[in-house]
């Protein structure tokens, strides 16, 4: 099959992948839609031919196309306002051109536009009955400093930051944004228990430290029982772990046949605790909520700016001992960790891999890094949570630090 035959048979295959949708809605006897099943293939094979031939034909057409949507509009607008149908009928035809030069690009903006359609009174609820206020608002500024203000920002380091670019220090507010708004929707989709939970084992992929401040602000808020709160903390510090394998693999196989039984280790004591916790939380507390469901803050910026504020803190700790000359590899290991402990896990790994770092230096270097790190992480939940919090968080660290420490003790008699 040629190039042209396949961009025809793309074309006339999203009219009719779109038509029927409209064929669906349009309704019968004299009050229908003037668009149906016919009207979108033609359009869209229209739209084909007209790009085969020449680009001035194909604006000609397209410019048809348009004039037959607004007249169809005209004529159907006392009984029906929308211009779905109409704006319907013209990106059909402008798909049926984009399928000569690229027919797989057509083919996916042709069952997007489809699934769109199709997913009408769904959207209809999402954004009227699902969606609040004040979350589309915080959606908004979400969107707002992902795709304004961050491509605005400088990447280059700056010395002051701890060799941290500002576009950097905004990306981590960002990421810690992300998982609040990645929690408040696993609650409201799965409910406290499972969407909680849910949410912090994810979240520990990305920062565990991120992941415990917010839990650790609807504890204060009132917005999340303690122990589910507890709960989610802990299953992130599992994540951590796992990550440590993660990064062994890319980096050394040998580092990660080295780490792998402490990784077991430190990942089955946080999932016993969970376990534990949510078992113990058989009947959810209530939750003292202010305001109605859905109509929450979801963002947290002063907690998301804190947190960020207090690891770019530690970035510039590491700048600064750095250029007084501070050596030992433990050291700077403890230093690096304190803002963030995989840059220093993945640095020993390389060095293991590269030959220059004994076993019991690595498995040493981990530990330190992880204990460094926990200090951040209890400080980040007395700080967002509170004591209990605080306190609840700093003892589930320290039991799985006191066990992956004897196992390391353990391997290396």
């Amino acid at each position: 099959m040629s190039s042209q035959q396949m961009g025809l048979a793309v074309a006339l295959g999203a009219g009719l992948l779109v038509g029927l949708e409209r064929e669906r809605r349009k309704g019968q006897g004299d009050d229908r839609e003037a668009a149906g099943l016919r009207t979108f293939m033609v359009a869209a094979l229209t739209g084909a031919v007209a790009q085969m031939l020449s680009a001035v034909l194909a604006a000609m057409a397209l410019a048809g196309v348009a004039a037959l949507a607004a007249l169809s509009y005209w004529r159907s607008r006392s009984r029906d306002p929308g211009l779905t149908t109409e704006l319907a009928l013209l990106a059909t035809a402008l798909i049926g051109m984009l399928a000569v030069e690229q027919p797989a690009l057509a083919a996916g903006c042709a069952a997007v536009l489809a699934a769109v359609l199709a997913a009408r009174e769904r959207l209809h609820h999402f954004a009227t009955e699902w969606l609040s206020e004040r979350e589309l608002h915080d959606g908004l500024l979400l969107s707002a400093l992902v795709l304004v203000l961050l491509p605005l920002l400088p990447a280059s380091p700056v010395s002051w930051l701890g060799q941290l670019s500002a576009q950097r220090v905004l990306m981590l507010v960002i990421m810690i944004l992300l998982m609040q708004a990645a929690g408040h929707v696993g609650r409201r989709l799965l409910g406290a228990r499972a969407g909680l939970a849910l949410s912090g084992l994810l979240g520990g992929f990305v920062s565990s430290t991120a992941t415990i401040s917010a839990m650790g602000s609807l504890v204060r808020g009132g917005q999340a029982p303690l122990r589910l709160a507890l709960c989610a903390s802990v299953l992130s510090m599992a994540a951590t772990w796992l990550q440590i394998l993660l990064m062994a693999t890319l980096v050394s196989v040998g580092a990660a046949q080295q780490v792998w039984s402490l990784v077991c280790v430190g990942v089955a004591v946080p999932v016993v605790l969970g376990a534990l916790t949510w078992h113990r939380d058989g009947v959810p507390e209530p939750v003292q909520d202010k305001q109605p469901a859905g109509t929450q803050g979801v963002l947290r910026l002063r907690e998301a700016v804190s947190v960020t504020m207090l690891l770019v803190g530690g970035a510039v700790l590491v700048s600064l001992a750095q250029q007084q000359g501070v050596g030992g590899l433990l050291m700077g290991t403890a230093l690096a960790a304190l803002a963030d402990a995989h840059a220093p896990m993945a640095s020993l790994m390389g060095l293991f891999g590269a030959g220059h770092l004994s076993q019991a230096h690595l498995l040493w270097g981990l530990m330190v890094a992880l204990s460094a790190n926990a200090v951040t992480r209890t400080g980040v939940a007395l700080t967002s949570g509170g004591q209990r919090f605080g306190l609840g968080v700093g003892l589930a660290l320290a039991l799985n630090l006191l066990c992956a420490g004897a196992w390391v003790v353990w391997l290396l008699r």
